[in-house]
């Protein structure tokens, strides 16, 4: 190795170790669309869709949780949250909803890995606006 490719090498390696994992892999909708295949016993993300056991998710993304005009009677604590639906909050709350808002009606477990909740939301945000 050159004098010059040490700091470069070093540079570049110090980048990748500071950068998110979420900004580090690229987000694919595909297999988001094939994890959501888990959601549809609950939700719906077509536009004036049909809510089921769980609200449509059309629109979420920008909006405070349990606040949409989507007919579906939101629990109590999610609508006190003060959540609003971005990337990370979604993520959050799919990794352990009831951690994220305890009183949650929401009877999903989770999803651990940070990877695949990224996939959804893609996913989630492509056919959702």
């Amino acid at each position: 190795m050159t004098p010059l490719m040490k700091p470069t090498c070093l540079v570049i390696l110090l980048l990748l170790a500071c950068t998110p994992a979420s900004i580090a892999r690229a987000q694919d909708a595909d297999a988001g669309e094939k994890l959501f295949e888990r959601c549809v016993a609950c939700h719906t993300v077509e536009q004036g869709g049909a809510n089921r056991v769980g609200p449509n998710l059309w629109g979420v993304f920008g909006s405070a949780a349990g606040q949409r005009d989507t007919g579906f009677a939101a629990s109590d604590a999610l609508k006190k949250s003060g959540v609003v639906w971005t990337d990370e909050t979604m993520s959050a709350y799919l990794e352990r909803p009831r951690a994220f808002v305890p009183g949650t009606r929401m009877l999903f477990a989770g999803m651990k890995r940070a990877d695949q909740r990224d996939d959804l939301i893609a996913y989630l945000k492509s056919v959702t606006r």
